[in-house]
């Protein structure tokens, strides 16, 4: 009987999960041509990072993950922290994207000694400007990385859950063809 109960409550969740994610605007992916959308977000330090001050300084590598301080979001932290400099001699700023507070991100920075800023966007904002859309029936936020130039135009996009670090090798991959 219990196993029952278990079993209609799944299948209800989950054609409320399939209902309110279908009733959603279908989200645009941006695409490779395509000028960065203007944002404004809280970084770790709860000061506002506007993007449009950072266009033209720069090669950005934006960068949207599920959640801090977990396995594969830590393990491409990591990742980009430990290539910070290449990132740096490539000309190009990281920045991270998740729905965590900036106190999560303080956390995470200060745990893991992420050289980069990280970006708050608690009500998916951002991420709905960009298409990143969630994986599995959209319960968990989508991890995309974009590489943005000097002009503000988008160069690569590189989506993909599972590859945490393939997202930091693609970025590295990208810049150095932009800075040839």
């Amino acid at each position: 009987m219990k196993f029952i109960i278990v079993l209609v409550f799944v299948l209800i969740a989950g054609i409320i999960i399939l209902a309110l994610r279908n009733n959603k605007e279908t989200l645009v992916t941006l695409e490779v041509g395509d000028r960065v959308p203007e944002f404004t977000l809280l970084d770790q330090d709860e000061k506002l990072f506007v993007l449009s001050e950072h266009i033209g300084l720069k090669n950005l590598v934006i960068y949207f993950y599920p959640k801090d301080d977990t396995p594969g979001c830590t393990k491409e932290a990591c990742a980009f922290r430990d290539q910070f400099e290449v990132f740096s001699d490539l000309d190009a700023m990281v920045i991270g994207i998740s729905g965590d507070s900036p106190q999560s991100h303080r956390n995470f920075i200060k745990k893991y000694q992420l050289p980069f800023t990280l970006l708050s966007d608690t009500a998916d904002v951002v991420r709905q400007l960009f298409g990143v859309e969630g994986n599995f029936m959209g319960l968990i936020p989508g991890r995309v990385s974009f590489v943005i130039d000097k002009e503000g135009v988008v160069q690569f996009v590189f989506d993909s859950q599972s590859k945490a670090v393939k997202h930091v090798e693609e970025a590295q991959r990208v810049l150095l063809e932009i800075n040839d």
